[in-house]
């Protein structure tokens, strides 16, 4: 069985900053989504998160007969979509790092990380960096993946509390990205979607100003897809926005006649995904 798969994205340097440092891309027969948050400020942060996308679509696209080149350290015990993701996760970090090694004025620049891969039924995903993923089923929100950051950390050892993390002062301060080491070790994992699962890959500059009901509801409420990608930009600019907000929505189509369009901004192009 093929997926077939709607998709709507935005990006918005916000209500503080001057330049985006986000970038998102996809590929539509290739079935890869990315979201990248760059880290470096001024022209550095955008230089890193652009060439990873650009890393991670190009590995994709570049795939004969379904098959994946590895690259990188090897996984034990995920699957292949999951290993496909983690080589080209891997391929990215090392065009940064070595961009950064090559030109001095992009030295410390860095990149968070998420990425879908849609292939036959499955769903895997990837990542690295306080990035997310969502996966509102049925009106419930679950998050997917584990924030790479000092508060995530704190939290998970139990030292400081979920709301506490949210007020705190070191929220900015990431303890894995890429581009900051000669090699990443990427998280990878799988899921089975069913018809009507909608997957968000997001920068923190919506989770910043949105909790988790919030960003559900909102996604529920909306009309279309790309309604919903312009209401969850503008709930974090409500919010004060001041970092860059980048959304991308994934909706399984059980009906491919129900897809209600789709947008893209800063892309000049339009699809529905059958991969």
């Amino acid at each position: 069985m093929s997926l077939t798969i709607e998709v709507a994205g935005k990006t918005d340097v916000g209500c503080v900053r001057t330049n985006n440092e986000d970038n998102l891309a996809f590929d539509a027969k290739a079935g890869i989504f990315v979201v990248c948050d760059g880290i470096g400020g001024a022209v550095a942060g955008e230089v890193a998160s652009k060439l990873a996308v650009d890393c991670v679509i190009n590995y994709f696209k570049g795939a004969t007969g379904g098959k994946y080149p590895l690259f990188g350290n090897q996984l034990e015990g995920v699957s292949e979509g999951a290993q496909a993701l983690a080589s080209a996760i891997q391929m990215a970090n090392q065009a940064i790092f070595e961009s950064a090694v090559k030109q001095p004025e992009h030295r410390g620049m860095g990149s968070t990380i998420v990425a879908v891969l849609v292939k036959d039924d499955q769903v895997h995903i990837g990542h690295v960096g306080d990035s997310r993923i969502y996966l509102l089923r049925q009106g419930t929100i679950q998050q997917l993946t584990n924030d790479h950051s000092l508060v995530a950390e704190q939290v998970r050892h139990g030292l400081i509390t979920k709301e506490e993390a949210e007020r705190s002062a070191l929220q900015n301060i990431i303890i894995k990205a890429l581009g900051s080491e000669e090699t990443v070790e990427p998280d990878v994992d799988d899921i089975i979607p069913i018809p009507g699962d909608i997957l968000l890959l997001t920068s923190d500059g919506l989770t910043k100003h949105a909790k988790d009901d919030q960003i559900q509801k909102i996604v529920a409420s909306a009309p279309s897809m790309e309604v919903a990608c312009t209401n969850l930009i503008q709930a974090a600019k409500d919010g004060g926005g001041e970092d860059n907000i980048t959304c991308l929505l994934l909706r399984v189509i059980d009906n491919p006649q129900m897809a209600t369009g789709f947008w893209r901004n800063l892309l000049p192009w339009r699809w529905r995904a059958n991969s």
